[in-house]
């Protein structure tokens, strides 16, 4: 069970690109009414404006590049203890394209989200949208669950339907979900900051 937090929770986004959910994050926390901040950012790859948006706002960041480390275990344990020293309520992957090792998530067990721009369990992997497409169904849409061992495994948070229109491409589909996965990221984080919540088995219960 993850509490309520006393103060505004400690959120610590992970990133790999341009920032464009961390982005929505950020905006949101600026609202005190919102009940998150933001504490840190990191990313397996420097340069990147994930980082530059941190950076601008005065909020800590620090980078882990797998190629600097002689294991994947040993990047995994940098990670895990860069993440930990700024001692998240929530780990939120956003557009983070490593997965993390057993450390990492024994260590933060059930407290770490991740979106994926199908309906789970359809389509996992790294091509949801053009999979979709490629099947042939009417709508799909994006998930948010929490984190295990699996790819795109996790117990489910939130889901929004996004319909698929007869004359798509992958690109105008992907770009479709991809506004809805941010506003179903900032919303859930809210609730989940503000509220509390509980992974119970497959149930992730908010409140």
């Amino acid at each position: 069970m993850t509490p309520r937090p006393t103060g505004p929770a400690r959120l610590v986004v992970l990133v790999s690109g341009s920032g464009t959910n961390l982005q929505a994050l950020l905006d949101a926390c600026a609202d005190p009414a919102y009940g998150a901040q933001v504490v840190a950012v990191g990313a397996d790859r420097g340069g990147i404006e994930g980082l530059a948006r941190a950076e601008r706002l005065g909020i800590p960041t620090f980078v882990h590049r797998v190629r600097d480390f002689e294991s994947r275990d040993a990047w995994d344990q940098a990670l895990t203890g860069s993440v930990a020293a700024h001692e998240p309520d929530i780990v939120v992957s956003a557009g983070f394209m490593k997965l993390v090792g057993a450390g990492f998530l024994e260590r933060f067990a059930g407290r770490m989200v991740n979106t994926h721009p199908a309906l789970s369990p359809s389509f996992p992997g790294m091509h949801g949208p053009a999979d979709a497409l490629a099947y042939g169904v009417k709508v799909t849409g994006c998930t948010l669950f929490v984190v295990d061992d699996g790819v795109d495994t996790g117990p489910i948070v939130a889901q929004t339907v996004v319909p698929v229109e007869d004359d798509d491409t992958v690109e105008a589909l992907h770009e479709r979900i991809k506004v809805a996965e941010r506003a179903m990221l900032v919303d859930s984080v809210g609730r989940m900051a503000r509220e509390g919540f509980v992974v119970d088995g497959r149930r992730v219960r908010i409140g």
